[in-house]
């Protein structure tokens, strides 16, 4: 057993390379030995859905055999999103759940996300899980029919059409361009945006584990070619991308700039403010400095954490916040919902936003402070190097503040550091061996200064 596969948020790897049948069957067991232990019973129930991806059948097939071996009960909900598959976690009255999914990865992987009565797993909990399915052998009864079927999603479907079905009465709705990348939330989103009455065009709805159009991760500009291609020869107010699982999302706007992570998780901060007080929201560190900024003018209360879904949700849950995202897309809505990352629920968000205020997003976007920034930077680093690369680039940025100008240090997430013109970060991911950096400031002169400073002290480090 490759013990890299169990990483900080989820359990992923190359199908039939570092996870086989064996594999599956062997985390169901381990899954279940978990499961009772939490819950101090000899029994369970659990949720599975899966993803469009050609090993998903193959997969469900060997980990619900493994999950019947520990007295597990298992409701397969289907091929659906990773939302639906959440959603199931408080529309039935289940112990917990597995979506079987490896997000954007290409298509030779997968993987699985695991849920403990409501909450995801993560950390130390996935870690838990490993160093149990490492003691266990193959043998074990497998007892029969211990699967049912159930159609959660028609239910997730009632549920959105509930909530925001007074839009049908607005006769001026934005006109909507749906990119689903062949994952498994376009056509599902797709369906609710038609029997709300909007005008669509869907590219790529249907599922399609070989992703034959382009990657499923519309984070990644070039990945949003073809939405910003029909945005201009359909004259779309807004385009949507939803990542390979849904709960990533992208926006493009009509003159085909592309509305940020951080730049949406504003907006909805601004327009839950004007309904509610003591907003908080969480935001991970590789948000720009302007978002904490005019959250805090529109009445908000921003919290800056550490980057990572499950990290964030759980930060969420302690701050008692009603909001958070990622710069990755990733954004949790508690208000009016359950405070999961779903982007199917976030682009009804947004389409009702449009819908009842009206608002026109590229000028909204230009409103905003104008400032110059990287896009995410990534740089190989061995994973047992980055603890100490970290370290050495905090005492660097200690002994020089004067002379780079640094007004505050937070050391939340790696070192994030802020100056009078700008700010930079550099922390370790938690999903490959590589250091995460990125950079903003107030002129593009400024903004290279400050990055090729950075970045060549930090691969000084690294080569030590």
């Amino acid at each position: 057993m490759q013990r890299d596969v169990f990483r900080e948020y989820d359990i992923r790897g190359i199908w039939e390379r570092d996870i086989d049948k064996e594999f599956c069957f062997l985390l169901g067991r381990a899954f279940g030995i978990y499961l009772k232990e939490n819950l101090k019973k000899p029994s369970g129930i659990i949720s599975i859905g899966y993803d469009a991806r050609l090993s998903s059948k193959d997969i469900l097939k060997s980990l619900s055999d493994g999950l019947s071996c520990e007295n597990i009960d298992i409701i397969n909900i289907g091929l659906v999103p990773t939302p639906v598959q959440y959603f199931s976690l408080f529309n039935l009255d289940i112990d917990g759940g597995i979506m079987i999914t490896a997000s954007h990865n290409p298509k030779e992987y997968n993987g699985f996300k695991l849920s403990l009565k409501k909450e995801t797993l993560f950390g130390a909990e996935i870690q838990r899980i490993a160093d149990i399915m490492e003691k266990l052998g193959s043998a074990c009864d497998i007892r029969a029919g211990r699967v049912k079927q159930a159609d959660v999603l028609s239910e997730y479907k009632k549920f959105m059409l509930d909530q925001f079905g007074y839009l049908k009465d607005y006769n001026s709705k934005p006109k909507i361009a749906l990119d689903g990348g062949n994952g498994t939330a376009g056509f599902v989103g797709y369906d609710i945006f038609k029997e709300l009455g909007y005008e669509v065009e869907g590219l790529f709805i249907e599922p399609d584990g070989n992703f034959p159009n382009h990657h499923p991760d519309p984070t990644v500009e070039k990945n949003l070619t073809d939405l910003r291609r029909v945005i201009k020869e359909k004259n779309i107010d807004v385009g949507i991308g939803y990542d390979g699982d849904g709960d990533r999302i992208g926006v493009v706007l009509k003159d085909g700039s592309i509305l940020w992570g951080d730049q949406l998780l504003l907006l909805f901060a601004q327009h839950i403010a004007k309904k509610r007080t003591d907003v908080k929201v969480v935001a991970d560190v590789k948000c720009s400095d302007v978002i904490f900024q005019k959250m805090k003018e529109c009445g908000a209360k921003p919290i800056m954490y550490k980057t990572g879904h499950s990290l964030i949700k759980s930060k969420m849950k302690q701050e008692g916040a009603i909001l958070a995202g990622e710069m990755s897309g990733h954004i949790f809505i508690g208000d009016r919902y359950f405070g999961y990352d779903d982007a199917i629920y976030v682009s009804l968000r947004l389409v009702e936003i449009l819908t009842t205020e009206g608002i026109d997003l590229v000028q909204w976007k230009e409103s905003l402070p104008k400032v110059y920034n990287t896009p995410e930077i990534r740089i190989d680093c061995p994973d047992e190097k980055k603890t100490q690369v970290i370290t050495k680039i905090k005492s660097y940025l200690n002994r020089n503040k004067d002379k780079i100008g640094i007004l505050e240090i937070n050391t939340i997430d790696g070192v994030r550091f802020k100056t009078d013109y700008g700010w930079g970060l550099v922390r370790a991911s938690n999903t490959q061996p590589a250091l995460v950096m990125r950079f903003e400031a107030s002129s593009e002169e400024k903004l290279k200064e400050l990055k090729d400073k950075i970045i060549n002290t930090v691969k000084g480090f690294i080569n030590e």
